[in-house]
């Protein structure tokens, strides 16, 4: 790809942009609770677009669109109506109830904080486990967030993978580590609003290179009739019903990824919660159809076939192929708006954890707000760098990363935030008991192939997560009176 000085001024624009709201915001943040959760002040529109720009990532322009240019639409698109169907739940069943319990239980700022405060854990168990499983996996999720903007600097600025590597990071790290959870809330407004027009704008213009809309459709039908097809392979075998329920089964990761339920922790108030769920969720429709498409039309535009390793480049080939070099410029900037929404937010929950879970809570009980801040700031440098270094292959698969990450927060999480707001007779042992059995069932399906262990790793550790909370707190004893009280003021 030709490196023109339209490119260069877009991007630089566009990251000075991003530079200036974390120096903005890097004077307004007074304590630990604005720089992680931002003073519970996000109205409708940022909570719901931060959210979706985060929840989507690199994989939306990456992994998305290369895996249906490669594969076709059968599993991508299920995968995409689980997605929506899951973002739509999530904002309907767990964003309200989520943002009363967290500050009526203590002000808690942090999904560990909520556990711990939800069930009155005073040996802090659950906080130090669900602190260590956001490290774990907010390790590889961060680290595939590092994959796609390396992929993407390497790709248009032809520089080797290691030099894109350190440029991406280095990006990502400046504006988190100054403005804190408002910066990186805002900047992921912008950047959810870029990546909007970049996935709406080039199937757009696909379709009127390629001469409307059916006649695109009629060349890919006579290029592979099975290409789209929700029900077939390429090679016209059928999906089964165990393979669409597995891809469906991405939705149900959103219960449990703290870098979006965070969101809902720091909305203004239960108010705002249904604008944003229609804002999210038209945004999300939206954008999976257009990620859907990208690939598709790919297929056909492109005239030289992308190898099975290049397959994620393709909606970067297209928008070189597609637009004058300024306008194209801006659309790739929304693949880094993609790719730092949500780098960013992993980066600011993740030293969240650090700093408030295990540092605060376990080393330094009487830090001053002064201190924590500062703890924050360097935790988001410590676990950049170590997700860096999980990035450092340059073969490394951006939708593996991601699936991964996302059904070990899925498991280890999800169930037990469902049940927790929902069910005021689940206890803390049957918390921990959802945590430990979801995220070792990942890990362990995970390394299962073969037969019918090809079903995506989510879906079976959500059932047995599911199950180890339900069974264990009804043998468990009561609830207290504090926890059944606190309960009934929510569900009033």
């Amino acid at each position: 790809m030709k490196v023109s000085g339209e490119l260069l001024f877009t991007f630089g624009t566009y990251l000075l942009f991003m530079l200036a709201i974390g120096v903005y915001f890097y004077r307004k943040n007074n304590n630990l609770d604005d720089y992680v959760l931002g003073g519970r002040n996000l109205n409708s529109w940022v909570a719901a677009m931060s959210a979706s720009a985060s929840d989507m990532s690199g994989w939306l322009l990456l992994g998305l669109p290369g895996w249906t240019y490669s594969s076709g639409l059968g599993e991508a698109g299920w995968i995409a109506i689980g997605l929506l169907i899951g973002t739509y739940c999530n904002w309907r069943f767990v964003a309200k109830r989520l943002r009363e319990y967290t500050e009526k239980a203590k002000n808690s700022l942090t999904i560990s904080d909520f556990f711990e405060n939800r069930f009155n854990d005073k040996s802090k168990i659950l906080r130090i486990l669900s602190a260590v499983i956001i490290l774990v996996f907010f390790l590889i999720y961060t680290a595939s967030g590092f994959v796609a903007g390396a992929k993407l600097f390497s790709t248009v600025f032809e520089m080797p993978y290691f030099t894109a590597l350190i440029v991406g990071v280095v990006v990502i790290v400046s504006y988190t580590f100054l403005g804190g959870f408002n910066a990186v809330s805002w900047t992921d407004f912008f950047q959810g609003t870029l990546m909007f027009i970049a996935i709406v704008f080039v199937p757009t213009f696909a379709f009127v290179a390629l001469g409307g809309l059916m006649n695109s459709f009629e060349q890919i039908n006579l290029a592979n009739p099975n290409f789209i097809s929700l029900f077939s392979y390429l090679d016209g075998s059928k999906l089964s019903l165990i393979t669409i329920l597995s891809m469906m089964a991405w939705g149900l990761g959103y219960f449990g990824q703290p870098h979006i339920l965070v969101r809902f922790m720091a909305i203004r108030s239960k108010a705002d919660v249904k604008q944003a769920r229609i804002i999210a969720t038209t945004w999300t429709a939206i954008s999976l159809v257009g990620a859907l498409l990208a690939g598709m039309l790919g297929f056909i535009y492109l005239k030289t076939p992308l190898s099975a390793a290049a397959s994620e480049t393709v909606f970067m080939v297209m928008i070189n192929s597609l637009f004058h070099p300024l306008v194209a410029g801006l659309m790739l900037a929304a693949i880094l708006a993609a790719i730092m929404s949500t780098a960013d937010s992993q980066l600011l929950v993740a030293s969240s954890a650090l700093t408030q879970d295990l540092y605060h809570v376990l080393l330094r009980r009487n830090a001053s707000d002064k201190e924590l801040v500062f703890a924050s700031r360097l935790a988001v440098i410590l676990i950049a760098i170590f997700a860096a270094l999980f990035a450092m292959d340059p073969n490394s698969n951006v939708l593996i990363l991601v699936g991964y990450a996302w059904a070990g927060f899925g498991a280890a999480f999800g169930p037990a935030i469902l049940l927790s707001l929902m069910w005021k007779r689940m206890t803390r042992n049957g918390a921990l008991a959802g945590m430990i059995s979801g995220g070792l069932m990942v890990i362990l399906w995970k390394n299962l192939t073969g037969g019918i262990f090809d079903i995506y790793e989510l879906l079976p550790a959500f059932i047995v997560a599911t199950a180890a909370i339900v069974v264990v707190s009804l043998l468990d004893k009561q609830p207290d009176v504090e926890i059944t009280e606190l309960f009934s003021q929510i569900e009033q």
